[in-house]
């Protein structure tokens, strides 16, 4: 009975980690859409593929030209959270640049939940808190509480860092835990 307990209490203390999007040779990413400032007259470019490692490389141009100076790819995904879950996790590679995790809890929101990302220029796996992920629309914090939702309809990737740069992140995996 005493082992029976104790296994108990170890299996209540792991925690399952639940896979967003996992970069791999042969995933398709098909679903990963690009939104870049051209919606509003700028003239920014990005892509997303898979490197043969097979992992995602998110890159392209960010030109605030036009008023523009944003890249973004997002996927919608269908995502119940519950009262264990904490954080995101995501492994990447980056440029040295910033970049921005960004969900939603509603697909049809207008706005963002963000998580501002700096990469290092190494592989390292980032762990951000749920409850750190604040509200914003168009760039400006919004007046309202940081994410507290049970859902997640959509994570996205943005850089945006008001000059004009190339950018590449590579991508390993996007994970909630």
């Amino acid at each position: 009975m005493k082992y029976a307990l104790t296994f108990l209490c170890l299996i209540s203390l792991l925690k399952v980690e639940t896979m967003l999007f996992d970069f791999t040779k042969t995933c398709n990413i098909s679903d990963w859409r690009i939104t870049n400032d051209d919606v509003m007259g700028g003239i920014s470019t990005s892509k997303i593929s898979l490197n043969t490692d097979g992992n995602g490389i998110f890159y392209g141009n960010v030109s605030t030209e036009n008023n523009g100076g944003f890249a973004m790819t997002r996927l919608p995904v269908s995502v119940d959270l519950n009262e264990d879950t904490k954080k995101i996790v995501l492994r990447i590679k980056g440029d040295k640049k910033n970049y921005q995790l960004r969900i939603k809890s509603k697909s049809y929101q207008r706005y963002w939940y963000v998580h501002p990302l700096k990469t290092n220029g190494d592989w390292e796996i980032l762990e951000l808190k749920l409850e750190d992920f604040y509200p914003s629309y168009r760039g400006y914090k919004l007046n309202k509480a940081n994410f507290n939702w049970d859902r997640i309809e959509e994570v996205a990737i943005l850089i945006g860092n008001k000059r004009d740069e190339n950018f590449k992140l590579e991508i390993d995996y996007i994970s909630i835990l």
